[in-house]
């Protein structure tokens, strides 16, 4: 299938490694130029190397913290500037640190909130003007299943990732007259640097090792086993495509299954 990515802009944040780097990876094999961004400006570099080299793709570094209020949109500008316009917003971001609720203070709300909620929300503030531009726009926040699922230990993520749902979802509603679609990723666990962090975590406060970890949350997938960045890359690039030209407002799990509810 051709997706209709040929030659599209696409803008994708926390893509130094992880979801992030796959997806960007993706989207250039079918064509799209791509913009990346990452707070890590060496491995950022070497992301765009990497995808550039395999895809023959123009790739753009944009090095930021998304946590900053100026970041945002001057990483659209960029884009816009650098490849010419703008079609696809992917939002993502590194996750809050992992704890129960009386373990973060107000200052730690704060952060999460601007690292979760309030990038997401400059992101698509500067690049709606760009979009009204395009004959294929997109958008696509990184959320969670945790949103349906609460994990353990990662309440300023449960809490914080359910707002951007909320965005989302509402985005549809206020934006599809115009054309432009907003759509939702909702990952379980997948084989990330992060995923790793986090069953690190959970490991040293159950006392056990991060292999056992491993194994429990493979475990509660009917697939047996965690998920891979790729596969979560190809379902991301089909949503931001034209060929997704109907899909608007939806919630989709990426998780093997883990996610036990029926709706």
């Amino acid at each position: 299938m051709d997706l209709g990515l040929k030659e599209k802009v696409a803008f994708i944040a926390g893509a130094a490694r992880g979801l992030g780097a796959a997806t960007a990876l993706q989207l250039a094999r079918e064509g799209a130029r791509v913009a990346i961004n990452d707070r890590d400006a060496a491995k950022l570099q070497a992301t765009v190397e990497a995808i550039s080299k395999e895809t023959g793709a123009q790739v753009l570094a944009l090095p930021g913290d998304v946590s900053d209020p100026e970041v945002p949109s001057r990483l659209v500008q960029e884009t816009v500037k650098g490849l010419g316009g703008l079609n696809i917003l992917i939002t993502n971001s590194g996750g809050p640190p992992p704890g129960r609720f009386e373990e973060f203070d107000d200052q730690a709300w704060q952060s999460a909130v601007n690292l979760l909620l309030m990038s997401a929300v400059r992101f698509i503030r500067g690049a709606l003007p760009h979009l009204r531009k395009s004959t294929a726009p997109a958008v696509l926040t990184i959320t969670s299943f945790s949103i349906k699922q609460p994990i353990p230990n990662l309440v300023l993520s449960n809490s914080i990732r359910a707002a951007v749902a909320g965005l989302t979802k509402t985005l549809a509603l206020e934006l599809g007259n115009e054309g432009i679609r907003f759509n939702s990723i909702l990952p379980a666990w997948t084989e990330t640097e992060r995923v790793v962090q986090l069953l690190a975590d959970q490991a040293r406060r159950l006392g056990t090792t991060v292999e056992e970890e491993i194994r429990k949350m493979s475990a509660s997938s009917p697939l047996g086993r965690m998920a891979r960045p790729e596969e979560f890359a190809k379902v991301a690039t089909f949503l931001c495509s034209p060929a997704a030209s109907y899909v608007t407002g939806v919630m989709l799990t990426v998780d093997g299954g883990m996610y036990k509810g029926a709706f």
